[in-house]
């Protein structure tokens, strides 16, 4: 499949150029594009916007030619995202639970259970939790129709909305939109998560609860964002070594002397209650006691990983019709379970043609996009594929859609994906206006993580 085959997205002149994305390019047309994006960049830098660990630690990149989504197509995406946001908590909390869906015979046990971050520690408490899914960022393609897709449900440890909104503030200064554009902000991104943030503590937390933010510390890739969500928020960063746990209450060391933690809001690496030899984690030796007694939260709160698996993503338009019992507003990009009668053949017979992706990975690591792979890469994945099924999904090729992009050489299109964030706080789930547009930097690449050469664009939506 060719770049042409994709949806090619804000033509910034020619025919097909609409009105929106015109105006833009008369408001570039007016700056030096290489000096502009230069500028952004070097100010990125000053604004210590990084990703990656110490020792790896690079500057957070950004193309400077925004993105234009009009109010109707916004609108469809936000409440496609909401919807399935909403199935998903239903669906986490079912697991938990009554497990209705596996008895309805929609999904099997098998399938729910041999997901890699399934948490049977956690089987029944489902009903003290408030929330399991209190922010979610879901990966949207779009394909060459123009739809958009759901390529993956992100759940566990959501990231992004800092870079978002560090984007943001970035291109406003040095760009503004036309007057004719009316840019909806994201700014409240960081209000919304904080109310969400309170909003997930148990009853017995009373109105002014304790939230603090776990962090591995500068170890962690996301730790730009973990201190400045700490700060915009005003939460306290604590690392492991400052917590404890006594008579089922956990207690942070804090400035002012102990005091007992009523939600956690987790970033750290580690994000399982069990090893890979069943003992618990050293998450579990903190928090899984005053999770049981009912005295403190978690978000995303442990298990979630079960309704962010890349298999049972394939069953996602099932939930929602189960749960919600109504049609999905955003379909899924199709995907298919090797262990299933008839699939793996089906899988190893089309595998030049597909997506493999490993069922517990992430960051685009492991994963073989068929029409792009050598003959060897695709004999070593089709093995892998027939020796272990259940550790591997397969998934339809999209190309997906392209932006201009500044290079070196001028504007050039660059793919790229979108990630909405969803903020959950009692019975409302907003859908922040805009999100992460993450560009894939190198042409012809499809892997838009920013582990892997890929960056950011401002993600203008209009009133």
């Amino acid at each position: 499949m060719s770049r042409a085959d994709c949806f090619a997205e804000g033509a910034l002149s020619g025919p097909d150029a609409r009105e929106p994305d015109r105006l833009l390019r008369e408001q570039l047309d007016r700056l030096d594009l290489k000096q502009l994006g230069e500028s952004v960049n070097l100010e990125a830098q000053a604004r210590g916007v990084s990703f990656g660990s110490a020792g790896g630690e690079q500057t957070f990149r950004i193309d400077p030619v925004p993105r234009i989504l009009d109010a109707s197509t916004w609108s469809g995406i936000s409440a496609g995202v909401a919807q399935r946001v909403r199935a998903l908590e239903l669906f986490t909390r079912d697991v938990y639970g009554e497990r209705r869906i596996v008895n309805a015979g929609l999904i099997s046990a098998e399938a729910i259970t041999g997901a890699d971050h399934y948490e049977p520690l956690l089987t029944g408490i489902a009903e003290q939790v408030r929330c399991w899914l209190t922010l979610a960022g879901l990966d949207l393609v779009r394909d060459h129709d123009g739809s958009f897709k759901v390529l993956e449900d992100n759940l566990r440890t959501p990231s992004g909305i800092a870079y978002a909104v560090a984007t943001r503030e970035i291109i406003s200064e040095h760009l503004t939109p036309p007057e004719a554009l009316r840019v909806r902000p994201l700014e409240d991104a960081f209000q919304r998560l904080g109310e969400a943030l309170r909003a997930a503590a148990l009853p017995s937390a009373g109105d002014d609860p304790l939230v603090v933010l776990l962090s591995d510390g500068e170890s962690n890739s996301a730790f730009y964002e973990h201190v400045t969500i700490a700060e915009r928020l005003k939460l306290l960063i604590v690392r492991r070594a400052d917590l404890a746990v006594r008579q089922g209450r956990l207690f942070a060391r804090t400035a002012e002397g102990e005091r007992a933690v009523d939600v956690v809001y987790r970033r750290t690496d580690e994000d399982r209650l069990s090893d890979e030899h069943g003992e618990p984690t050293w998450l579990a030796k903190l928090l899984l006691e005053p999770l049981r007694e009912g005295t403190l939260a978690c978000v995303n709160g442990f298990g979630t990983g079960v309704a962010d698996d890349k298999l049972l993503h394939a069953y996602v338009e099932d939930m929602i019709d189960f749960y919600l019992h109504e049609k999905p507003l955003l379909r899924s990009v199709a995907t298919y379970d090797p262990a299933q009668p008839g699939m793996l053949e089906m899988i190893l017979e089309r595998i030049g043609e597909l997506v493999i992706k490993p069922r517990s990975g992430s960051g685009g690591y492991g994963v073989l996009i068929g029409p792009h792979a050598n003959r060897e890469d695709i004999q070593r994945a089709a093995a892998a594929v027939a020796t272990a099924p259940q550790g591997y999904i397969a998934q339809e090729m999209i190309m997906i859609s392209t932006h201009p992009t500044l290079t070196e050489r001028g504007l050039e299109p660059r793919h790229v994906d979108l990630r909405p964030f969803a903020i959950t706080s009692g019975d409302s789930v907003h859908v922040a206006p805009g999100g992460l547009t993450r560009v894939a930097f190198e042409a012809g690449a499809l892997v838009v993580n920013s582990s892997q050469n890929g960056g950011s664009k401002d993600t203008w939506v209009l009133a």
